[in-house]
């Protein structure tokens, strides 16, 4: 029985993942992804900023497609002390801003997958992290997945 929930966890975070670049892919290909506007631009340059403060943080650590916890303690300092996942945050800000600056219907169908495939990846790997670390249910009681104060 664990075999089969791991195996389908699995599948749901490469599910995910196809889908967020699936959609990603779909906007940069129709000139979508990047944002025009004051607005728009700044809300990319912060979702960079952001992601590069992840990654620092997150230090030595590498990102996983089937979203395998890496040995070492849970991160629950700088980004992480905002939102919990704060990688999918980033690229998920950076995805809408592209999207609400080239408003139409296939561009918010991409920004919605982008959306379900950030949600089923975060779903999944959020199993994985209570089952590696003891401490993830009090983590998560006090910081939002991927909108803070809000989701």
């Amino acid at each position: 029985m664990e075999v089969n929930a791991a195996c389908s966890r699995r599948f749901i975070l490469t599910i995910g993942f196809f889908a967020l670049l699936a959609a990603i892919l779909w906007l940069l290909l129709h000139h979508c992804l990047f944002a025009t506007g004051a607005a728009g631009i700044t809300a990319q340059i912060a979702a960079v900023i952001f992601m590069l403060w992840t990654r620092w943080t997150f230090d030595t650590r590498s990102f996983h497609l089937a979203a395998d916890p890496t040995k070492g303690a849970l991160v629950t300092h700088g980004p992480y002390g905002i939102v919990r996942h704060p990688i999918y945050a980033s690229i998920l800000l950076f995805t809408v801003a592209g999207v609400a600056t080239h408003l139409s219907p296939l561009n918010l169908l991409a920004g919605s997958v982008a959306i379900a495939g950030v949600t089923m990846r975060v779903l999944s790997e959020e199993k994985l992290l209570r089952e590696r670390y003891v401490e993830y249910d009090a983590y998560s009681t006090h910081t939002k997945r991927l909108v803070p104060f809000v989701f």
